[in-house]
């Protein structure tokens, strides 16, 4: 790969630097928050040498995959000293909702955390390992001296989370270090202890080392208060008042009213997690490796940075999140290299072998935009793999003692001296997740079906069918929705229409198979056998079915033209989402699927001819 120039491809597409606010990277994605989104070309984008997917939603995060660090200096390089401190930078244009913000803000804080945490932490498990291996006196003075560096960055978490949420908020790092400092000055820990009161009144004892929330809650604060007294400050004092008040506000707020509340917040957070693991721990681990791969490809498991992150400092272990992420590493890693296998395809097979290690050292989106996502039988696979890992990993209760993508490299996370056979347990849900990966991949990708079945198919269904528009409004290609489950054809192939009326039909005869609960969904079966997913909008599911009248049920024949569904379009954009209507095929690997070439479409407009495959 020519860095330079994936950098400058991908910099012009994004809409050039000045379109860019902050920046930064993770293990395999560069992460852009746009100044106006609307200016990024996704299309562009993915034809970039090096780009192996885009994902628009908070931010725009180009996956680079292994190579993603050499490609993020040269970006630096281009964007220059000033990025995130340009003044359009601070006057978005783009209007955004409450919960991409909230998302981009979660995301901008705790993903710059991981890197420190996850070497600290591997740093501690390999020093354990090598001291249950003989190979150093865990009683000596080096291995102690060696711990406690390992230890540094969660004893010191409240100051890193200082630095990102400053960085993020855009206001000073140095002067949130020290506010944040102030709490866990060995001093203040000390006066704390004894009992203090700050004017007249009591401050509750609390040790802020290893703490989250506290420091997010005070940085907060501080940024506020920074704002306000830099507007109304004399310039010529400006650099000493604005620091010297907002440490004297900021400070003595947060050891009488937001240190507590964040440490209850988290104690709260942990508490909440564990009971529920308590109950249903297993189960958990399980369903969540088994949607992880979905997660990962659409950004969603972000989320779980921060509850990741609080846990291990709360508790020094991890017991849903990380476990379940072994098992979907490492099947992603077995379904790669049974493609790579049996495939005949030199390109695929290169990079199934290339995805198929990165996988196995804990690194999934080259594995999940270069192969999975592309053969819904190898999705599947992974899956089954992840399920079946993930019931092994939960029912025995692996933990984990460090924040870092599980992978073969990074097994040591597993090690526990109170728990010997924690690590012996872990590497048999590896084992287990690979294996049953591998022949599900190998197997299931065959697709092979006897000639007596196809001929029974091939009299019980039409042949061909053509599916007029079920909506009215503008036609755009599926690849141009910003939703890469969709855009990426992982649920299916089909089209996708922005609606100017708030009524769904059927475009063909069938049957209502599906309805969500939410009602912004719902699936039919055409007479041919192809299954239509219907989807009405993105993100939608979050309305939790306001807005959505659905005028079918489950099991009911319809014809062609039969209203479907009605819905307040007015109300889903005032509300802030896209309002537009996917209609794809599920089983799209037994049809032949044409898409016309159309824009302004009705419901008399043909938009797609489905046609079964012959095996």
């Amino acid at each position: 790969m020519d860095y330079k120039q994936t950098a400058t491809a991908v910099l012009k597409n994004v809409g050039g630097k000045e379109n860019v606010s902050h920046f930064e990277h993770c293990s395999t994605r560069l992460r852009f928050s746009l100044i106006d989104s609307s200016k990024a070309n996704v299309e562009k984008l993915e034809e970039v040498p090096g780009v192996i997917a885009v994902k628009m939603n908070a931010q725009c995060q180009v996956v680079i995959g292994n190579e993603v660090v050499e490609v993020y200096d040269e970006v630096i390089k281009l964007l220059g000293p000033n990025i995130g401190h340009n003044e359009a930078a601070d006057q978005p244009k783009q209007k955004q909702k409450i919960g991409s913000v909230i998302l981009d803000f979660i995301v901008g804080v705790f993903q710059p955390l991981v890197p420190a945490i996850a070497g600290g932490g591997v740093l501690k498990s390999l020093l354990l390992l090598l001291s249950v291996l003989g190979l150093i006196d865990s009683s000596g003075q080096t291995y102690t001296i060696l711990n406690l560096i390992g230890d540094a960055p969660l004893y010191f978490l409240p100051l890193l989370v200082a630095v990102t949420t400053a960085n993020k908020l855009k206001v000073n790092p140095l002067v949130a270090l020290s506010a944040v400092g102030a709490l866990i000055l060995p001093s203040m820990s000390a006066l704390l202890g004894e009992g203090a009161q700050l004017f007249s009144l009591d401050i509750k004892n609390i040790a802020y080392s290893y703490q989250v929330f506290p420091a997010i809650l005070t940085v907060l604060l501080y940024a506020q208060i920074e704002k306000w007294f830099t507007k109304v400050s004399p310039k010529p004092i400006r650099i000493f008042f604005v620091p010297m008040m907002s440490l004297l506000i900021t400070v003595p707020i947060s050891l009488l009213i937001l240190g507590p509340i964040g440490f209850t917040l988290g104690q709260g957070f942990t508490t909440v997690i564990l009971a529920i693991f308590d109950k249903v721990g297993w189960i958990a681990v399980a369903l969540l490796a088994t949607v992880l791969p979905l997660m990962v490809a659409t950004g969603m498991h972000k989320a779980m940075v921060p509850y990741a992150v609080t846990t291990m400092s709360e508790l020094g272990k991890e017991v849903l999140y990380l476990p379940a992420s072994l098992a979907h590493n490492i099947s992603e890693s077995g379904a790669c290299f049974a493609v790579a296998l049996r495939t005949k395809d030199k390109t695929l097979k290169s990079t199934a072998i290339s995805a198929g290690i990165s996988a196995l050292f804990g690194i999934t989106e080259p594995a999940l935009y270069g192969v999975t996502l592309q053969n819904k039988k190898v999705l599947g696979s992974v899956m089954i793999g992840s399920f079946f890992g993930a019931i092994f990993i939960g029912i025995a209760g692996v933990q984990a003692f460090v924040t870092v993508g599980p992978g073969l490299a990074s097994l040591s996370m597993f090690i526990s001296e109170e728990l010997p056979k924690n690590i012996i347990n872990a590497i048999i849900g590896l084992v287990i997740s690979f294996v049953v990966a591998f022949v599900a991949a190998f197997i299931l990708g065959k697709d092979q079906k006897g000639k007596k079945e196809q001929h029974e198919v091939k009299e019980a269904v039409k042949i061909e069918e053509e599916f007029k528009s079920p909506i009215v409004g503008q036609m755009i290609p599926l690849s141009d929705v910003k939703d890469e489950v969709f855009s990426s054809k992982v649920m299916g192939d089909g089209v996708a229409v922005i609606p100017s009326v708030g009524e769904l039909y059927a475009p063909v005869d069938g049957k209502i198979e599906m309805i969500f609960d939410t009602n912004h969904a719902l699936g039919l079966s055409a007479g041919n056998g192809a299954q239509i997913l219907f989807h009405v909008g993105i993100d939608t599911v979050r309305l939790a079915g306001a807005y959505f009248e659905p005028q079918v049920k489950v099991g009911d024949e319809v014809k062609a033209g039969d209203l479907l569904l009605k819905f307040n379009l007015e109300k889903i954009i005032e509300e802030g989402y896209d309002p537009v209507t996917i209609a794809v095929v599920t089983n799209k690997d037994d049809y032949s699927i044409h898409v016309a070439d159309l824009k302004q479409v009705d419901r008399k407009d043909t938009l797609m001819v489905v046609s079964l495959l012959e095996k």
